[in-house]
């Protein structure tokens, strides 16, 4: 659908001719229009809500997010959008962490953070979380992307934290602002931490797990993966370490150092 939207030059267009390759979804224009105008007065009530709303044709929408096939073709936000997240580094990991997991994030996310380096996760339990608690703390750019709409917290124990990241950072969805959490939900919203960040660091993560995922999808988007050493315990991890664009590192020092030398979209950026 990104794509139809691009491709038309709006939306409406897309409602009166149809996706490509089938009928238009509106019999006339009027229905469409029609449509449309519901669509604006229930934007409205969002912006009501603090919640602001962007399509792929907005000037604003994140540059680096249109370079991926996954770019969703409208994102919904609370907070400050920055091109300086062209540069952003997510950090993910899984749910169920060790209490080194989540020191380990909470390590590598502050250590970014203190870089000026913008963080970016999932606000899920677990990795995530330290992250972001980590980034918020040193005084740093935090990043929350969510698998549900925005005026959904999940899980529930992290409503204050997506309250204080949509303050000083920026929280995004690619759904409705309503939209619960589904299996289809979490993979989607991975793509977009993935397309959205520079580099992706999985800090701890079983086979079966969204941050293994997120690596796969970060080496798809010709971003860079790094890899925590602890997680060579893994068989995926292994395979992957041997992949291009992968590095295996101990602290954020050393993605730091990996760091220096890449080059943002806007020349004028450099990493710290």
């Amino acid at each position: 659908m990104a794509d139809d939207v691009e491709a038309a030059g709006s939306a409406l267009e897309v409602l009166c001719q149809g996706p490509a390759g089938q009928l238009p979804l509106f019999a006339d224009e009027a229905g469409a229009v029609s449509q449309a105008e519901a669509a604006e007065d229930e934007i409205a009530g969002w912006e009501r809500d603090g919640i602001r709303f962007l399509t792929i044709l907005d000037p604003d929408y994140p540059a680096q997010l249109l370079t991926v096939h996954q770019r969703p073709p409208f994102l919904t936000f609370r907070g400050r959008l920055d091109p300086a997240d062209a540069r952003s580094v997510a950090v993910v990991g899984t749910r169920q962490a060790t209490e080194r997991g989540l020191r380990d994030a909470a390590e590598l996310a502050g250590g970014l953070a203190e870089a000026g380096v913008p963080v970016v996760s999932g606000l899920a339990a677990g990795i995530d979380t330290a992250a972001l608690r980590a980034a918020l703390e040193a005084q740093g750019r935090a990043v929350a992307v969510l698998g549900t709409g925005l005026r959904r917290s999940y899980p529930r124990e992290n409503a204050g934290l997506q309250e204080r990241i949509a303050r000083e950072g920026l929280v995004i969805s690619q759904f409705m602002p309503d939209a619960p959490p589904a299996k289809f939900t979490f993979p989607m919203r991975n793509a977009v931490m993935s397309g959205y960040s520079a580099a992706t660091v999985v800090v701890e993560a079983p086979y079966r797990s969204g941050a293994r995922m997120q690596a796969r999808l970060a080496l798809e988007h010709g971003r860079q993966v790094f890899l925590l050493e602890s997680l060579l315990a893994n068989d995926w991890a292994q395979g992957y370490a041997r992949r291009p664009n992968t590095t295996v590192v101990r602290t954020v020092a050393d993605v730091l150092d990996h760091l220096k030398s890449a080059l943002v979209t806007d020349q004028e950026l450099v990493w710290a």
